[in-house]
């Protein structure tokens, strides 16, 4: 299921969102042009080396944030994000929103190595973050309405109501993070997601709050 975009337009223009849409793809940009095997090798998170260093390795948790491992993982996560970012940034405002968004990150990538310790394997992606997101508007926006594109023999629309569609990704995330799928950085996403609905309410203007 392929989210086309959700009925619950946001008030203000995005700025943020549409700021770290940029930031993606120049960063996606300049990757091609160092090399993208350099550019992880010395940007892309490892928890193995994460655990040996943390201090000396800390930053590759925010700069994996900000690389990609091929177009389709770079609009996927842009896609998620521009689908549900604008909503939560226009909720929380843009300063708390972007310290939010990385925040999250941080979140995922910890999430990612706890269960993975020994992987020596860079993590990159900004999927960490956008989960975070999504699990933002799990929780501000569960009865919104997501148009859904959907592969059964044919493919049609359907309008979910975001929580459903959101719960339903996330036991996913979950269940292929407990059959140990491998290529994908499951428990980054589920650990993202989870921070989200854990964090939201605290970075949401006190007329929000409840």
């Amino acid at each position: 299921m392929i989210p086309l975009h959700d009925i619950n337009p946001a008030r203000r223009p995005a700025l943020v969102v549409r700021s770290l849409v940029v930031l993606n793809v120049a960063a996606f940009l300049l990757e091609l042009l160092l090399g993208p095997t350099q550019v992880v090798a010395k940007m892309g998170f490892v928890p193995a080396l994460f655990f040996q260093d943390p201090l000396g390795e800390g930053y590759r948790i925010l700069t994996s944030m900000f690389l990609h491992g091929g177009l389709f993982h770079l609009l996927s996560n842009m896609w998620f994000l521009w689908v549900f970012g604008d909503n939560v940034e226009d909720r929380m405002g843009g300063e708390r929103f972007l310290l939010f968004y990385l925040l999250g990150g941080v979140a995922a990538a910890l999430a990612q190595a706890l269960f993975m310790p020994a992987s020596t394997v860079p993590m990159i992606g900004a999927s960490g973050a956008v989960s975070a997101v999504l699990g933002a508007y799990y929780v501000l926006f569960p009865r919104a309405y997501v148009i859904t594109l959907v592969w059964f023999v044919l493919p049609f629309t359907l309008a979910l109501p975001a929580g459903f569609y959101l719960g339903y990704w996330a036991f996913l995330q979950l269940v292929q993070g407990l059959l140990g799928v491998p290529g994908i950085a499951f428990w980054a996403h589920l650990g993202g997601f989870v921070f989200g609905v854990a964090a939201v309410r605290a970075f949401l203007p006190r007329r929000w709050r409840w």
